[in-house]
């Protein structure tokens, strides 16, 4: 059997030195990639041939590479994890591409996702939002009472467990043109309220997470939907009606 075709490509990449500095976009020419090569593994190519000549590798997110820590986020050509549908970047394949593309890569684009460098966003205001309100009281003096003894309805259950595969990689964020976090707030507010566990501190939950998504400088909500087209766990639409619902009974109470 023949071997595929190496991929000769052309990438346009940022590069900041910091995020005090100004960026641009640098060329790179890259050659003889496999098809079957993932995205980071054609950005891992690219650096130890700029190491090889000396120059500064190009420096990114990346960890579990299996699609579920959402750290490898980019925009390529200028869509959130590139081409591919209900995936992250790091399970992005080289075959998505043709030989002799043109590719662009840059970080997220939204202020309350400053970057670090180059392709390195920092995303902490999320954590800041969870540490608002994503907690529920437990009894923990010894008498605590088994989770699975506790009747669910299973459709609650089940939109409970789709809005916790929220991965917060910020692509909601990075779709949205208003640099909205209201898909990703909405789902960390949803995975409790569907539950009995998480209603003790339910008003004052989404009351804190909203205050803090607006304090971080996350926009409002653009009503567009491109937030849930391009999460690569496909969280919906209906998590953001329901926080919004939420968030009213708890300012009205």
């Amino acid at each position: 059997m023949s071997q595929a075709k190496g991929l000769n490509l052309t990438l346009k990449i940022w590069r900041q030195q910091n995020a005090k500095s100004k960026g641009k976009i640098e060329t790179y020419q890259i050659e003889n990639i496999s098809p079957d090569s993932s995205f980071l593994e054609m950005l891992d190519i690219l650096n130890t041939e700029l190491i090889d000549k000396g120059e500064i590798p190009v420096e990114f997110d990346h960890d579990c590479r299996e699609g579920i820590c959402g750290s490898c986020s980019l925009y390529i050509n200028g869509e959130p994890h590139g081409p591919g549908k209900r995936i992250t970047t790091c399970q992005l394949h080289m075959r998505s591409f043709k030989d002799g593309d043109t590719i662009y890569i840059e970080p997220w684009r939204a202020a309350a996702f400053p970057i670090v460098k180059d392709l390195i966003v920092d995303r902490s205001a999320f954590d800041r939002i969870q540490h608002a309100g994503g907690y529920i009281s437990v009894n923990t003096s010894g008498n605590t009472v088994d989770a699975n003894a506790t009747p669910i309805d299973k459709h609650d259950a089940d939109e409970a467990f789709n809005s916790a595969t929220c991965i917060g990689c910020g692509a909601c964020v990075a779709a949205c043109k208003n640099a909205s976090a209201s898909l990703f707030v909405s789902a960390k507010i949803s995975q409790y309220a569907l539950l009995p566990q998480g209603q003790v501190e339910a008003k004052d939950r989404v009351l804190n997470m909203v205050k803090q998504a607006e304090k971080e400088g996350f926009g409002p909500c653009s009503n567009t939907g491109a937030c849930e087209v391009e999460c690569p766990k496909g969280i919906s639409l209906e998590n953001i009606a329901r926080m919004n619902r939420e968030f009213l009974a708890a300012s009205i109470s």
